[in-house]
């Protein structure tokens, strides 16, 4: 590396490591406003989903290999969770209000999720984040929007679908951690999509919902459409070229597919047990 690369490498390392600052100090600035607004449950939410991303973002910073069997059960659990979560709790809400109008808002909801992530791929490209810190940071902007607006809309609402949503933060921040050391980026840009639930989900959960029937159904809808995005985008990938692919071997040789098959079936059953957890806690609380 010469001295210009040199020069430009640890300004891009002080550029992420700013960016994380900048937003740890909108989290911590946010989450008085929510305290002072009685905003309690998002505010737990959205520091454990911090924490969690950003503290699986240490080991991973320092793992010399990336466990593609460890990927897959914390992408499946976390996915599982939130797909039973979408259902328990918001698709039938969205319908419940209007079975129309809770139809369309998920519809719209979908496309938005797949919008927001294929322009947050486009955006990747700025060079002081990266593919991995901007990809994730689309997601945990577009999950805190939907913690905070289901949480507006109702507010009785208990911890459990939150903490669903962001049961993902773990196994994405050792991997997205993991992916960075091994490309000589800082790990401490992962700040920033840790502290984008919060960031999003706090000043949405303090908005004035539309209270017509037909305005509930169609922010409901929207919120759930997106979810249901992101639990989906989750879902472990067992292929080649993907995440779980890389981390199994980069060759096409019969060991490689024959690792994928099995690991194909351990992503079923993550998945199930993650959903299963689900329904599992909800029938206990609901008793």
């Amino acid at each position: 590396m010469g001295i210009t690369d040199s020069m430009e490498f640890d300004n891009q390392l002080r550029r992420s490591s700013q960016g994380g600052i900048v937003a740890v100090i909108a989290l911590v600035c946010l989450s008085g406003i929510g305290i002072a607004n009685d905003q309690w449950k998002v505010f737990i939410i959205s520091w454990i989903g911090f924490a969690a991303m950003a503290g699986a973002a240490i080991p991973g910073s320092r793992a010399e290999a990336t466990n593609a069997g460890q990927l897959v059960w914390g992408y499946g659990l976390a996915s599982g969770a939130m797909i039973a979560s979408a259902s328990i709790f918001l698709i039938p809400q969205a319908i419940g209000f209007s079975a129309t109008a809770g139809g369309i808002g998920i519809a719209i909801g979908v496309l938005l999720g797949y919008g927001a992530h294929t322009i947050g791929h486009r955006l990747s490209h700025v060079e002081s984040f990266g593919t991995v810190a901007v990809q994730l940071s689309a997601h945990s902007l577009a999950g805190g929007a939907i913690i905070g607006l289901v949480y507006a809309a109702l507010p009785d609402l208990g911890l459990l679908l939150g903490l669903s949503i962001v049961s993902h933060k773990g196994p994405a921040g050792y991997a997205a951690a993991r992916r960075l050391s091994r490309r000589g980026h800082d790990p401490s840009v992962l700040l920033v999509p840790a502290a984008a639930v919060g960031v999003a989900a706090l000043p949405a959960s303090m908005l004035n919902l539309p209270v017509s029937m037909a305005g509930n159904a169609v922010i409901s809808g929207i919120a759930t459409g997106i979810f249901l995005h992101i639990a989906m985008d989750f879902l472990p990938q067992c292929d080649t070229g993907s995440e779980i692919g890389q981390a199994v071997g980069h060759d096409e040789s019969a060991a490689v597919h024959a690792e994928l098959d099995r690991l194909r079936v351990h992503a079923v059953v993550s998945t199930v047990l993650g959903s299963g957890a689900v329904v599992l806690a909800w029938t206990v609380l609901a008793r």
